[in-house]
């Protein structure tokens, strides 16, 4: 399975490997996540200079348009440097809900605020019972004279204490499980009844549980339609999943790297590890598994802007399976191969496996999408 940048795709590819190389190497990452926001706002402004924020963005709102192939460049690169800076939440999952849902008025306001770095989103979607179903939502949102109050408890929202504006699925009709029923809306994080709990992850990034208690909402605030949230929410998830994925295959290259460097230089018995005939069989394992999924991904994301319904749900799944696989079998010999090593915070290789972990479980890890697939028809 073989695909080919476009010209333009190759010089975002190499624009973006050379500034991370001189920019965002292991011990400046460690110096940024030492920081109080865990993140760099100068980093962030660089961001948007270079044109990273505004990709996504459609043309009319101030962005470039970006197709999710281009997208998938950018983040197989800041998978391969560990960036930690909130791209994901504000442009991969909110700018795209946004995008996708909003109103010509809510596009105005937000997409090209977003393009110049001057505006933070957060998605969230998930809650403490739902596992990994998108459509089991118990918080609430009920009509309240001419508005809305918003009650509930939203899981693992990332970088939720940066954001100015959060996304918040809620129910406004049926059961906890209905998929109809659910609704987006606009939260000021600053709001009254918004409560954020902020933490940091396993993997360097920052998330938040977000307690609403009576938030007063307009309906200004809906974004979309009252009752049409699910579908949003699928499609800029499955959009996600394959980007995430991308980003997953840029740490498992870099994984690779290291641990073949690591074997070229380590000496047992006065010989390389690299000369042994069963550590080569294990890197070379590790190599084909990220092939594959460097492979898979680059057909997903292709197909993420040709197909829509179940084909690109179908698409989505099987690269988050995929990517799941491979990252953790990378990883778990990386690791190994490293020895006690690799697990060291000096060491980047155990990093990268802390990402590559935590991109497995973010909306649905390796068995349920693998299921999700088999079931799609």
């Amino acid at each position: 399975m073989s695909f080919a940048f476009t010209e333009d795709q190759q010089l975002l590819a190499d624009s973006a490997d050379r500034f991370l190389a001189d920019k965002y190497g292991f011990d400046a990452r460690k110096a940024i996540l030492r920081g109080d926001a865990g993140w760099s706002r100068d980093m962030w402004r660089a961001f948007a200079e270079l044109g990273w924020l505004a990709l996504a963005v459609p043309e009319d709102h101030g962005g470039l348009g970006g197709s999710t192939v281009d997208l998938a460049v950018l983040m197989e690169r800041f998978g391969r440097h560990l960036v930690v800076e909130p791209f994901l939440a504000t442009v991969v999952l909110g700018a795209e809900t946004v995008a996708r849902g909003g109103s010509d008025a809510q596009k105005a306001a937000i997409l090209p605020a977003v393009a110049e770095g001057g505006t933070l989103l957060a998605l969230g979607v998930g809650e403490p019972r739902a596992r990994f179903d998108l459509h089991r939502v118990a918080t609430t949102a009920t009509r309240d004279g001419g508005g809305w109050r918003l009650s509930g408890h939203k899981a693992v929202v990332l970088h939720a204490d940066a954001a100015d504006r959060l996304i918040l699925s809620a129910r406004t009709a049926g059961a906890e499980d209905d998929r109809d029923g659910i609704t987006l809306f606009l939260v000021d994080p600053k709001a009254d009844g918004v409560t954020l709990r902020p933490y940091p992850t396993v993997d360097g990034l920052r998330g938040a549980e977000v307690l609403l208690d009576g938030v007063a909402l307009s309906d200004a605030d809906v974004l979309g339609g009252v009752d049409a949230g699910l579908p949003v929410i699928e499609a800029v998830v499955d959009r996600a999943l394959v980007l995430l994925s991308a980003e997953a295959v840029g740490a498992m290259a870099e994984t690779v790297r290291l641990t073949a460097d690591y074997l070229r230089t380590r000496e047992q018995f006065g010989r390389p590890l690299s000369s042994f005939q069963v550590l080569q069989h294990r890197m070379v394992e590790m190599l084909q598994a990220k092939e594959f999924a460097h492979a898979l991904c680059y057909r997903a994301a292709g197909a993420m802007d040709s197909t829509d319904g179940i084909e690109r749900a179908r698409a989505a799944a099987g690269i988050k399976a995929e990517s799941g696989r491979a990252g953790r079998l990378i990883g778990q010999e990386a690791i190994q191969l490293h020895g006690g090593m690799g697990m060291t915070d000096e060491m980047a290789v155990g990093h990268y496996f802390k990402r590559m972990t935590m991109i497995d479980v973010q909306f649905g890890n390796a068995a349920h999408h693998l299921r999700r697939f088999a079931t799609l028809s």
